[in-house]
C-alpha cells in the first residue's frame, strides 16, 4: 500500500498532466486569439499551478522551470508584452520540457537540462529591455511604485478544512505568497482549536485575517488559493478601492467593521456602546469577540487609514469568477467497477432464465425488477467512464501547427462534435490511428500553397476532424480539401506488387481500399513523415481491434473522406445470439440488417455456390458450419443473419438464431488470441461459453482461402 506521500505526488502528476494538456489547448487558441485576456489568463494561472503544487510536492526543478516562463506570462497579462509567433512557439517548447521533466521524475527517460536553458534564453530575449524582473516588498511606497494601478485594500479570511494537510497542502506558505503582494498583517486566529482530548495532531485548527494592500488586484490574490479552492474557506472583499483622494482617512469604526464581518451582531454592538470602556477592551472582557478579531479589526482600520492618507491616483474594480466542483476517481476503480457490472449483468441472465423455467410469479417478478436494475446500473456506470472525444481532437492542432511548419504548408485544423462522448479505454486506443491520418492527409492530401493556387485553390488547405454519434457506435471522419486519392497510380502499385492483375475489374472503393494493403505506399521518396509502406495496415488493425470499421471516399483534386465508425464502448455490448447444433455464438446488433430461411432446395439451385436470392437480390453468404468444421445434425432449414460489413450485405447461415443478448465481453487466452475471425467470448446465464465473432475478419479469411484454391 502506497505512503499518503507517494498517493500526493501521484496526484499531482495527474494534475499537472491535464494542466498541461489545456495548457496546450489555450496557447494553440491563444495564437488564433492573441488579444483574448480569458486566455492569457488561463495560460498564466495553468503555469501558476504547475509551479505553486510542484514546489508543495518537491518537483523543485519544475517550479524554477516553471517560475521563468510564468514571469513572462505575467508581463503579457499586465499588458507589456505582446503575444507573438515566436513567443508561442518557446512556450510550447516550454510546455514539451514540463512534461518531460515530469515524466522523468516517475521513471522516464532524463530531461535535457541544456533544452530548457535554451528555451528560457530565448524567452528572457524577447522580453523589452526595459523590463525588469518586480520584487515586491512589505513597504508599501515601494509597492506603488511598481506599477501604474493604485493600491487596493483587501480583506480575506482564509479558513482552511481541517483535513488541508493530509494532501500535503502548507497554509503557511501560501501566507508567505500573499506577502509577496503587497503590505500584509496577517492575524491568527486560535477560537477553533478544539480540547486535548478532540485534538487530532494532523488537522489544521487555525485560520486567519489577512489585511492586504496591493496593485495586483483580486486576480492575484485568487491565483494564490488556486489549488486550494476546495479546500478552504475563502473571502476576499475589497474595503478601499483607491477611488477617491479625498475619502474620509479616519475609515470604519472597530464596531462597524465587527459587525461587517459578522463577528458582532448589531444588537451586541449597541449594548456596548452604552458602556464607558474602551470599546475593543469592552468586548474582550464580556467574552463576546476573541481578542484575536479585534486585532484583525483594529489592523483593518489602521491599514486603510494609512493608504487612504497617500493616495493619488484612482483604480477600477476586481473582476469576478467562478469555480467547479468535481470529484476525482482513479481510473483502475471506475475499470474494476465496469468489470463487477459485467458479472452481474452475467449473474442477471441465469437468473432471468431461472424465472423462465419456474412457475412461480415472485421469482418472476423479482428477476424483472433486477433486470431493471441492472440495466440502469450498466448505462450509469458505462456512462461515468464516458469522456468528449475533444480531449483527443485538442492534441491534433498542435501535431497539424507543428507538421505543417515543417513540410511549408499552411493548413487549418477544423473540428466539429467535440463534445462527443466515447468510452476512455476507445478514445486511448483511438489515439494513434487518428495520429497516423491526420498526418497522411497533410502530407499525402494537401498540396503545397503555391501549387493550390494554380489549382484555383486558396493557399492554405484545411483539415476538418468531425464526430458524430450513430446508434451504438460514433462515426469519426478525417476530410480534407487536398489533391484525393489517385486511382491510377494506387492501381499502378498494385499490379506491381502482385495484390490484383492488369485485367482486374474494381470499383473506385476497392481501388481505395488497397492502401490497406501490408507495406503499400505511393510516396515517391520516403520523409520523416511517411513514405516506408508502415502505417495504413496497422490502422485498419488498430481499427478492426475496436470492432470497428474504417471507409474511404475520395474526389481526385476536391479531397478525400475517410470515416471511421466505431462502437461508443468496448465493456458491454448489443449482440445478437445464434446457435449451431449445440454451440452458441454472437454477432454484433449494430450491423445485422434482417434473417431469412435457408431452405436445402435453396442450396440446391445455387448450385454449389454460397449464394442465395434474398428480396431478388443476389446475396453471397458463408456456412459457420463449415467454417468451423461442425458437420453432425444439419438441420432441413437454416438460417441467414444478413449483415453489413464493409458496405456490402453478408449472409451468416446458423442453424437457428435465439435472439438479441446483452454480451459481457471476455478476452480470449494467449492460446486463442490469434484465431481468425473471433474477437472474445462472453458467459450465458446457464454457464455455457459463447463466442463472438468478428464478421469482417471471417471474410477476409474466406475470402484469402478461395484465392488460394482458385488462385
Amino acid at each position: 500500500m502506497s505512503s499518503p506521500q507517494e498517493q500526493h505526488i501521484a496526484t499531482y502528476r495527474e494534475e499537472a498532466g491535464e494542466l498541461l494538456a489545456e495548457l496546450e489547448t489555450s496557447l494553440l487558441e491563444l495564437e488564433e486569439n492573441p488579444q483574448d485576456s480569458d486566455l492569457i489568463n488561463r495560460v498564466f494561472r495553468a503555469m501558476h499551478t504547475i509551479k505553486g503544487s510542484g514546489a508543495m510536492f518537491g518537483f523543485d526543478d519544475i517550479a524554477r522551470f516553471t517560475h521563468e516562463v510564468e514571469t513572462v506570462f505575467d508581463q503579457v497579462r499586465n499588458g507589456k508584452m505582446e503575444v507573438t509567433r515566436a513567443l508561442l512557439d518557446l512556450t510550447l517548447q516550454a510546455r514539451d520540457q514540463i512534461s518531460t521533466m515530469l515524466a522523468a521524475s516517475g521513471g522516464g527517460p532524463p530531461a535535457d537540462n541544456a533544452v530548457g536553458e535554451r528555451i528560457i534564453a530565448g524567452l528572457q530575449q524577447l522580453q523589452p529591455q526595459s523590463a525588469q524582473p518586480v520584487r515586491i516588498t512589505e513597504e508599501l511606497s515601494k509597492t506603488a511604485d511598481a506599477t501604474d494601478t493604485p493600491p487596493r485594500s483587501y480583506r480575506i479570511r482564509f479558513k482552511p478544512l481541517p483535513e488541508i494537510m493530509l494532501g500535503g497542502t502548507n497554509p503557511v506558505a501560501l501566507l508567505n505568497e500573499l506577502r509577496e503582494l503587497g503590505a500584509c498583517e496577517v492575524i491568527c486566529h486560535l477560537d477553533a482549536i478544539p480540547t486535548l482530548d478532540n485534538l487530532v495532531a494532523e488537522h489544521c485548527f487555525f485560520y486567519w485575517d489577512i489585511i492586504l494592500t496591493t496593485t495586483r488586484g483580486n486576480e492575484a490574490i485568487k491565483d494564490v488559493f488556486i489549488f486550494v479552492e476546495d479546500d478552504c474557506e475563502l473571502s476576499i472583499n475589497l474595503i478601499d478601492d483607491g477611488s477617491s483622494a479625498d475619502a474620509d482617512p479616519n475609515y470604519k469604526k472597530l464596531g462597524d467593521i465587527l459587525v461587517e464581518r459578522g463577528d458582532l451582531s448589531p444588537v451586541e454592538m449597541q449594548k456596548i456602546l452604552s458602556m464607558q470602556k474602551r470599546f475593543g477592551e469592552i468586548l474582550v472582557d464580556q467574552g463576546l469577540v476573541p481578542a484575536s478579531k479585534v486585532q484583525s479589526a483594529l489592523a483593518e482600520q489602521q491599514q486603510v487609514k494609512q493608504v487612504r492618507q497617500e493616495r493619488t491616483t484612482s483604480a477600477a474594480g476586481p473582476a469576478a469568477a467562478e469555480a467547479a466542483l468535481s470529484i476525482r476517481v482513479p481510473a483502475d476503480r471506475l475499470d474494476h467497477l465496469v468489470n463487477l457490472v459485467g458479472e452481474l449483468v452475467t449473474v442477471q441472465a441465469h437468473l432471468t432464465q431461472l424465472a423462465a423455467t419456474r412457475s412461480d410469479n415472485d421469482i418472476t417478478t423479482v428477476a424483472e425488477e433486477v433486470e431493471r436494475l441492472i440495466s440502469e446500473l450498466r448505462d450509469t456506470t458505462l456512462t461515468m467512464r464516458m469522456l468528449p472525444i475533444g480531449t483527443t481532437f485538442s492534441k491534433f492542432k498542435r501535431l497539424v501547427r507543428d507538421l505543417s511548419a515543417e513540410l511549408g504548408k499552411e493548413i487549418d485544423l477544423e473540428t466539429t462534435g467535440a463534445d462527443t462522448e466515447l468510452d476512455k479505454t476507445v478514445i486511448e486506443k483511438l489515439n494513434d490511428p487518428l495520429v497516423h491520418l491526420i498526418r497522411n492527409s497533410i502530407d499525402h492530401g494537401i498540396e503545397m500553397p503555391d501549387l493550390r493556387k494554380a489549382n484555383g485553390k486558396p493557399a492554405k488547405g484545411t483539415v476538418h476532424l468531425g464526430a458524430q454519434h450513430s446508434g451504438d457506435s460514433v462515426l469519426v471522419t478525417i476530410r480534407d480539401d487536398g489533391a484525393g486519392l489517385d486511382k491510377e497510380r494506387i492501381r499502378a502499385k498494385a499490379i506491381e506488387r502482385g495484390l490484383i492483375t492488369p485485367t482486374s475489374e474494381l470499383t473506385d472503393k476497392e481501388i481505395f481500399n488497397l492502401i490497406f494493403a501490408p507495406g503499400f505506399s505511393t510516396a515517391q521518396k520516403v520523409t520523416s513523415v511517411s513514405g516506408r509502406g508502415v502505417g495504413m495496415d496497422v490502422v485498419k488493425k488498430a481499427i478492426e481491434a475496436l470492432r470497428g470499421t474504417i471507409d474511404i471516399d475520395s474526389t481526385s483534386g476536391k479531397g478525400s473522406v475517410i470515416t471511421l465508425k466505431i462502437p461508443l464502448t468496448l465493456a458491454i455490448i448489443e449482440t445478437l445470439l445464434v446457435r449451431i447444433d449445440r454451440n452458441f455464438f454472437v454477432l454484433p446488433l449494430s450491423i445485422v440488417e434482417e434473417c431469412v430461411e435457408l431452405t436445402r432446395a435453396d442450396v440446391q439451385a445455387s448450385h454449389g455456390r454460397h449464394l442465395a436470392k434474398v428480396r431478388g437480390e443476389l446475396t453471397p453468404y458463408i456456412s459457420l458450419r463449415e467454417q468451423f468444421a461442425i458437420l453432425d445434425n444439419q438441420p432441413d432449414i437454416e438460417q441467414i443473419v444478413i449483415l453489413s460489413v464493409g458496405g456490402k450485405r453478408i449472409g451468416f447461415v446458423v442453424d437457428d438464431v435465439v435472439g438479441e443478448h446483452q454480451t459481457v465481453i471476455k478476452t480470449l487466452g494467449k492460446l486463442y488470441r490469434d484465431v481468425r475471425g473471433i474477437s472474445g467470448a462472453t458467459i450465458l446465464g446457464d454457464g455455457t461459453v459463447a463466442l463472438i465473432l468478428d464478421p469482417g475478419l471471417l471474410v477476409e479469411a474466406v475470402a484469402m482461402v478461395e484465392q488460394e484454391q482458385f488462385g
